[in-house]
Protein backbone atom coordinates (compact mmCIF):
# COMPACT_ATOMS: atom_id res chain seq x y z
CA UNK A 1 0.00 0.00 0.00
CA UNK A 2 1.00 3.55 -0.58
CA UNK A 3 2.43 4.89 2.77
CA UNK A 4 3.53 8.44 1.30
CA UNK A 5 4.46 10.77 -0.79
CA UNK A 6 5.95 14.04 -1.28
CA UNK A 7 7.72 16.64 -3.60
CA UNK A 8 11.94 16.70 -3.60
CA UNK A 9 13.47 19.31 -4.63
CA UNK A 10 16.97 19.22 -5.69
CA UNK A 11 19.46 21.77 -6.22
CA UNK A 12 22.87 22.08 -7.62
CA UNK A 13 25.31 22.86 -4.56
CA UNK A 14 23.20 25.26 -2.53
CA UNK A 15 20.12 23.09 -0.76
CA UNK A 16 21.58 23.60 2.55
CA UNK A 17 20.87 27.29 1.93
CA UNK A 18 17.48 26.45 0.16
CA UNK A 19 16.25 24.45 2.99
CA UNK A 20 16.74 27.48 5.34
CA UNK A 21 15.04 29.93 2.71
CA UNK A 22 11.85 27.63 2.63
CA UNK A 23 11.73 26.80 6.46
CA UNK A 24 11.53 30.11 7.39
CA UNK A 25 8.90 31.36 4.83
CA UNK A 26 6.74 28.58 5.08
CA UNK A 27 7.38 28.12 9.31
CA UNK A 28 8.67 24.73 8.89
CA UNK A 29 10.70 22.64 11.44
CA UNK A 30 13.77 20.89 9.41
CA UNK A 31 13.55 17.44 10.96
CA UNK A 32 17.05 16.44 9.25
CA UNK A 33 20.23 16.74 7.12
CA UNK A 34 22.58 14.61 5.82
CA UNK A 35 25.71 15.17 3.51
CA UNK A 36 27.07 13.01 1.26
CA UNK A 37 29.97 12.47 3.52
CA UNK A 38 27.86 11.14 6.02
CA UNK A 39 27.01 8.18 3.92
CA UNK A 40 28.34 4.79 5.21
CA UNK A 41 31.18 3.60 3.52
CA UNK A 42 31.77 0.23 1.91
CA UNK A 43 35.00 -0.99 0.51
CA UNK A 44 33.84 -1.83 -3.54
CA UNK A 45 32.76 1.86 -3.28
CA UNK A 46 35.12 4.44 -4.54
CA UNK A 47 35.47 7.94 -1.96
CA UNK A 48 33.45 10.69 -1.74
CA UNK A 49 35.23 13.62 -3.43
CA UNK A 50 35.89 16.47 -1.46
CA UNK A 51 33.85 18.37 -3.76
CA UNK A 52 30.62 16.41 -2.82
CA UNK A 53 31.44 16.03 0.88
CA UNK A 54 29.55 19.15 1.72
CA UNK A 55 26.57 18.53 -0.12
CA UNK A 56 23.27 18.00 1.09
CA UNK A 57 22.34 13.96 0.05
CA UNK A 58 19.29 14.14 1.73
CA UNK A 59 17.39 16.66 4.15
CA UNK A 60 13.47 16.90 5.60
CA UNK A 61 11.27 19.55 6.81
CA UNK A 62 7.81 19.31 7.96
CA UNK A 63 5.25 22.22 7.29
CA UNK A 64 3.00 23.66 9.81
CA UNK A 65 0.09 21.10 8.35
CA UNK A 66 1.90 18.06 8.77
CA UNK A 67 3.14 17.59 5.08
CA UNK A 68 7.02 17.27 3.82
CA UNK A 69 9.46 18.18 1.74
CA UNK A 70 12.21 16.52 0.94
CA UNK A 71 15.49 18.30 -0.63
CA UNK A 72 19.04 17.37 -2.00
CA UNK A 73 21.68 18.23 -4.08
CA UNK A 74 22.96 16.30 -7.04
CA UNK A 75 26.19 15.04 -6.96
CA UNK A 76 29.04 16.80 -8.77
CA UNK A 77 29.19 15.88 -12.10
CA UNK A 78 25.62 15.28 -13.13
CA UNK A 79 23.20 17.02 -15.35
CA UNK A 80 21.38 20.01 -13.67
CA UNK A 81 18.33 21.83 -15.39
CA UNK A 82 16.21 24.84 -13.03
CA UNK A 83 12.94 23.98 -14.17
CA UNK A 84 12.57 20.25 -13.95
CA UNK A 85 15.00 20.15 -10.64
CA UNK A 86 11.66 18.04 -9.10
CA UNK A 87 10.88 14.98 -8.42
CA UNK A 88 8.07 12.94 -6.84
CA UNK A 89 8.79 10.49 -4.34
CA UNK A 90 6.38 7.98 -3.52
CA UNK A 91 6.76 5.24 -0.79
CA UNK A 92 5.19 2.40 -0.26
CA UNK A 93 5.20 -0.81 2.52
CA UNK A 94 5.16 -3.54 -0.13
CA UNK A 95 8.25 -4.42 -2.32
CA UNK A 96 6.27 -6.27 -4.54
CA UNK A 97 4.26 -2.97 -4.83
CA UNK A 98 7.31 -0.94 -4.92
CA UNK A 99 8.59 -2.90 -7.85
CA UNK A 100 5.18 -3.06 -10.00
CA UNK A 101 4.94 0.70 -10.04
CA UNK A 102 8.22 0.96 -11.09
CA UNK A 103 8.25 -1.40 -13.36
CA UNK A 104 5.00 0.83 -14.87
CA UNK A 105 6.78 4.21 -15.06
CA UNK A 106 9.55 2.54 -16.78
CA UNK A 107 8.07 2.09 -19.76
CA UNK A 108 9.06 4.78 -22.38
CA UNK A 109 11.39 6.92 -19.75
CA UNK A 110 14.49 6.41 -18.55
CA UNK A 111 16.10 5.22 -15.44
CA UNK A 112 18.15 7.10 -13.42
CA UNK A 113 19.05 3.68 -10.91
CA UNK A 114 17.24 1.08 -10.98
CA UNK A 115 15.91 -0.93 -8.24
CA UNK A 116 18.14 -1.86 -5.48
CA UNK A 117 18.87 -2.08 -1.55
CA UNK A 118 19.95 0.78 -0.13
CA UNK A 119 21.10 1.78 2.69
CA UNK A 120 17.95 3.73 3.76
CA UNK A 121 15.57 1.52 1.86
CA UNK A 122 15.32 -2.29 1.06
CA UNK A 123 13.86 -1.47 -2.40
CA UNK A 124 14.80 1.99 -3.95
CA UNK A 125 14.94 3.59 -7.95
CA UNK A 126 14.98 6.74 -9.36
CA UNK A 127 13.60 6.95 -13.16
CA UNK A 128 11.96 9.55 -15.85
CA UNK A 129 8.63 8.48 -16.72
CA UNK A 130 7.57 8.73 -20.54
CA UNK A 131 7.02 12.38 -19.83
CA UNK A 132 9.59 13.95 -18.88
CA UNK A 133 8.62 13.20 -14.64
CA UNK A 134 11.20 12.58 -12.32
CA UNK A 135 9.77 9.12 -9.93
CA UNK A 136 11.68 8.06 -6.86
CA UNK A 137 9.98 5.06 -6.27
CA UNK A 138 10.79 3.39 -2.31
CA UNK A 139 9.93 0.71 0.08
CA UNK A 140 9.82 1.51 4.07
CA UNK A 141 12.41 -0.54 5.80
CA UNK A 142 11.19 -2.67 8.83
CA UNK A 143 12.56 -0.05 11.28
CA UNK A 144 10.46 3.19 9.36
CA UNK A 145 7.44 4.29 9.92
CA UNK A 146 5.27 7.13 8.81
Amino acid sequence: MLKDSYPYFIFDGNADEAIRFYAEILEAQVLDTSKFKDMPNSPEDPPIPEEASERIMNATIQLPNGSYIMFSDIFPGMSYNVGNNLSLTLVYDDPAETRAVFDKLKEGGKIEMDLQETFWSPLYGNLFDKYGIQWQISTLGAEDSL
